[in-house]
């Protein structure tokens, strides 16, 4: 059976990591010591892991290896022209950037679902686990997203019920103010009636509970046994038609 093809990308798991690191640590010693030993080459090699150790090889002597390499990088830095350095520096970075620009415009066009058919199914697995913990990641902002925005409605939905407590208690509040007022209104303008006609403060006043409407009273014409001038029963008849 033929073996996939390995990724070459960051691992995430951080123990599978170390597993990945211990063994290719381990490998690339040994080709250095291979390398010192067959071809009477100096080596010198430095390795920082992510969790910061050092792991180092030397053939000979770290530091005289590394104060010939110093030595040489100087040398080989002040031999160059300036303004030449400058342009394959510039050159080896537009390299790298060109590179890295087709890799995602590949990647892009694979995420879209074009351009699989050059993918081994290991690569095809890893891309749809990759777009699965997006479309997860989305989902899970969108329904937090609902979740903030039901708690914001109820929380206004509970003021507004405050509110309109607040709001009918001061319509009853009204209501009964008016209610007050209305009968010192009313008591006020019999009690100005009564001393504005002193001649019929005596007489009652008769109302309808129900709609608090006005009583019409009117006596009959005096009779003569009561000997009383007919101009005082005209007057007393005039004053007991009364509407209020």
């Amino acid at each position: 059976m033929r073996r996939g093809k390995i990724v070459i990308e960051r691992i995430e798991n951080s123990s599978s990591r170390q597993v990945t690191f211990a063994k290719r640590k381990k490998g690339l010693m040994k080709k250095a010591e291979e390398l010192s030993i067959l071809c009477d080459a100096q080596v010198g090699l430095i390795v920082f892991s992510c969790t910061h150790k050092l792991y180092d090889y030397a053939s000979s002597s770290m530091e005289s290896t590394i104060e010939r390499y110093s030595k040489l990088a100087e040398d080989r830095h002040h031999s160059m022209n300036p303004t030449t350095w400058d342009v394959q520096f510039w050159q080896s970075e537009a390299s790298n950037l060109r590179k890295q620009l087709q890799h995602l415009k590949n990647w892009q066009r694979q995420v879209m679902g074009q351009e699989l058919s050059g993918l081994e199914f290991n690569e095809l697995q890893h891309l749809e686990n990759q777009l699965e913990m997006s479309l997860k990641n989305i989902r899970m902002r969108k329904d937090q997203m609902f979740s903030d925005e039901i708690k914001e409605l109820h929380k206004k939905e509970n003021l507004c019920s405050q509110e309109n407590e607040e709001l009918h208690k001061k319509i009853d509040l009204i209501g009964e103010e008016n209610a007050k007022l209305n009968k010192l209104i009313g008591a006020a303008r019999r009690a100005e009636y009564a001393t504005s006609n002193p001649s019929c403060s005596s007489i009652s006043y008769g109302y309808y509970d129900k709609h608090d409407e006005p009583i019409s009273l009117q006596l009959s014409q005096a009779q003569p046994q009561y000997n009383e001038p007919p101009a005082r029963a005209n007057n007393m008849g005039s004053c007991l038609k009364l509407r209020m």
